[in-house]
């Protein structure tokens, strides 16, 4: 047998080794076959006056890039993405990198080395390119090479990037772009902008984009008519989903249990009840009865809408088509009830689950308790409590917590107690709401034994005791009829340590609401006989008072403390003490005090700002202005009183004159916005404050040119003293 010649070697492909480069075909070093090695990052200083070296591809490494050169992180494709690429989509996406301008000319130059670039290539690159213009810019540049035309895997690449940058309008206008460069658009390109408008919420954008589905003559399927309608209703944009379904039958396609549902859901949302049970008719004579899930949405709707009567007609129209509701359907309708304060036909659905053996979640038990608590119906929620445990469950501290506050309100404190030792003993941490209801109760009932007994119970459990008595006052307070028994509980406690400023501060707002001066000045006293840290809060309040007990210089006072300590007194304070500066004549003083509010505090009293418009405006000197002025603050709700008065005063005595204030406190009387007495007493006050003004600007003059010695030396008694 004569031997066999020799067999030639297997032809090189990546399996086997690099090919031969040829002119065409470039070896290109890199990827998944190969070992990738690093180049050293050359130094640009050695290399700045060299000319530029040729590219060998051969040596083109797609993972090496020089930090100077790095583009920001957000348009940098990730590790992962670019491992996935081709190599030659990894050498066009590190040619941008390498630009630091940009599109350019070095780009393009990079680009031309490569033979030719494919669609499938194109759409490679835009997948993860996230510089929305260079990937504007490539596409372009792909699309100008000879005999190349884009596929639409490439455009929907584009439409992709374009979106994944916020430019979803320009994403709108790749149909266009198609349609002028001989690809029409398919419904698949339509299909695309409608599901990235309808995830990111712009029911608009969707609706735009099925109009120009029609211009270009293309009828969506069933499924895209469902995305769009769907879109449109979660939108709150239910007439334009109406007017789409209206397309769609118009083009004679059938619906589908999903498009009744959709529409359904919307109409209910929209509260549209006769159309949606319309819909829901129409459902069962075209198509089928609605499923278990179905009717379960709708309520689920309903119920977020609150409309519980439309609710229990749904639930009607489902024992109608004989569709047993599961456990979903029973807790949706049944906490839907029970906080919209039907608890009784919930616990009736609860009943009926109790028969069927459904398992019942906590969560109802918890919802029929908080009903039955509001409804004064305590003796239920326990029996519920009962029933609870019996059924092999653990009461969370939200269930022990309402029953608790429904025993108090009955005054039922002991057995209140009694489950508050429970919560302790099964380890759930009662917080503040769990004691609060047993803090009132006690103090109503007067057992202040009972009641410090639970402080110091509080402390043993490590609660932030004194923390809490804040929030318990500010609780107690919050009815005016408690506000003396807080008192009474406050002069109980505060020898047992728990005396804080912020609780005299709840306290001495709670008197001032309801107008006890001397108490709360008292406890102002006290406040700084036991040397406590006043803060600004304290000063703000005592500044109230103060003005209330025409103790004007106290108020002032504290207001000296408040600044000394760098804050800002209360918006209710300066009010307070602006008109007590007024009421005593001291106008300038309340106007530099306006002013100081509205340079503090954010958003000042609308009063202050009309008493610096009132000041600007009688620079005029014209009193028909300031009338003006005084008309339009009217219509915002705001009367004058003695600051705007006082506003008056001062700007007329130092830029207008005696008779223009007049004719505005006397159109002020004519509208019985004064009473005659305050209008006389408003001209009294006028002319001494003039007669102020006047004086020191003579006295003013006099020290400009050295005359108030003489004056003086010859007895003159016209000056001031």
């Amino acid at each position: 047998m004569p031997p066999k010649p020799p067999q030639p070697p297997p032809k090189p492909y990546f399996f086997y080794g690099h090919r031969k480069s040829s002119q065409n075909r470039p070896t290109v070093y890199g990827g998944f076959f190969s070992n990738r090695y690093s180049l050293k990052d050359p130094d640009p200083k050695s290399h700045s006056n060299q000319p530029e070296p040729i590219f060998d591809l051969q040596k083109w490494d797609p993972h090496y890039l020089p930090s100077q050169n790095r583009p920001p992180r957000s348009q940098t494709p990730s590790l992962s993405q670019s491992q996935r690429l081709s190599p030659i989509a990894r050498f066009i996406i590190d040619s941008f990198r390498k630009s630091q301008s940009g599109w350019g000319p070095e780009v393009v130059t990079q680009l031309n080395k490569l033979r030719r670039v494919t669609p499938d290539l194109v759409a490679e690159v835009l997948k993860v390119e996230n510089n929305p213009v260079l990937a504007s810019r490539f596409f372009h540049w792909a699309g100008k090479q000879k005999g190349y035309s884009h596929t639409f895997a490439s455009y929907n690449a584009l439409t992709y990037c374009l979106n994944r940058n916020k430019l979803f309008r320009a994403a709108d206008q790749v149909p266009e772009l198609m349609n002028s460069q001989g690809k029409p658009p398919t419904e698949k390109q339509f299909e695309i902008l409608i599901r990235m408008h309808a995830d990111c919420g712009r029911g608009l954008r969707v609706n735009f984009v099925y109009q120009k589905m029609k211009k270009f003559g293309l009828v969506p399927s069933v499924f895209l008519y469902n995305r769009i309608m769907d879109a449109l209703v979660k939108t709150n944009y239910l007439d334009l989903a109406l007017s789409v379904y209206d397309d769609f039958k118009a083009h004679e396609l059938v619906e589908e249990s999903i498009t009744y549902m959709i529409l359904i859901k919307g109409l209910c949302k929209e509260g549209r009840f006769e159309e949606m049970f319309e819909l829901l008719g129409k459902m069962r004579d075209n198509l089928c009865k609605p499923d278990v899930f179905a009717y379960t949405a709708m309520i689920k709707v309903l119920v977020s809408e609150g409309n519980l009567d439309a609710c229990c007609r749904v639930w009607e129209e489902m024992r109608k088509d004989m569709v047993e509701p599961d456990v979903m359907t029973y807790v949706t309708l049944i906490m839907g009830l029970c906080k919209g304060g039907k608890v009784e036909r919930g616990y009736e659905l609860f009943r009926e689950m109790k028969e069927k053996g459904i398992l019942i979640d906590r969560a109802i038990y918890g919802v029929l308790v908080d009903g039955f608590v509001g409804k004064g119906k305590v003796g239920k929620a326990c029996d519920l409590l009962k029933d609870l445990m019996d059924s092999g469950y653990r009461a969370d501290l939200g269930i022990y917590n309402s029953i608790i506050g429904g025993l108090c309100s009955v005054k039922h404190v002991y057995k209140a107690y009694k489950l508050f030792e429970v919560t302790v003993q099964d380890g759930l941490e009662p917080d503040f709401a769990t004691v609060n209801p047993m803090l009132v109760c006690y103090a109503e009932m007067g057992k202040m034994d009972d009641f410090c007994k639970l402080l110091e119970q509080m402390k043993n459990l490590k609660f932030s005791v004194v923390d809490d008595l804040e929030k318990f006052f500010e609780f107690v307070v919050g009815k005016e009829e408690r506000i003396m028994m807080a008192l009474e509980v406050f002069e109980e406690i505060k020898g047992k340590g728990f005396s804080t400023v912020a609780i005299y501060n709840i306290l001495m707002g709670a008197l001032h609401k309801i107008g006890d001066v001397q108490k709360g000045l008292s406890l102002y006293g006290e406040m700084k006989d036991l040397n406590l840290e006043l803060d600004s809060s304290t000063y703000s309040i005592a500044i109230q008072f103060f003005v209330e007990n025409e103790d004007i210089q106290e108020a002032c006072a504290c207001h000296n403390k408040i600044i000394e300590m760098s804050h800002v007194p209360s918006v209710a304070a300066y009010c307070s003490l602006a008109k007590g500066l007024c009421k005593i004549g001291e106008i300038d003083s309340a106007m530099m005090l306006v002013r100081d509010c509205l340079g503090n505090v954010a958003s000042g009293p609308v009063k202050f700002k009309y008493t610096l418009t009132i000041l600007h405006v009688c620079r005029s000197g014209d009193a028909e202005k300031v009338i003006e002025v005084l008309n339009e603050m009217m219509q915002e709700g705001c009367r004058p009183d003695e600051v705007i008065c006082s506003a008056i005063i001062s700007g007329m005595c130092k830029y207008g004159t005696l008779e223009e204030a007049r004719k505005v406190f006397t159109n002020l009387g004519e509208r019985k916005l004064l009473r005659e007495a305050i209008t006389i007493v408003y001209d009294e006050i006028l002319i001494e404050h003039m007669k102020k003004k006047t004086a020191d600007l003579v006295l003013s003059g006099l020290k400009f040119f050295g005359l108030e010695s003489k004056l003086k030396a010859k007895g003159c008694t016209l000056l001031p003293r």
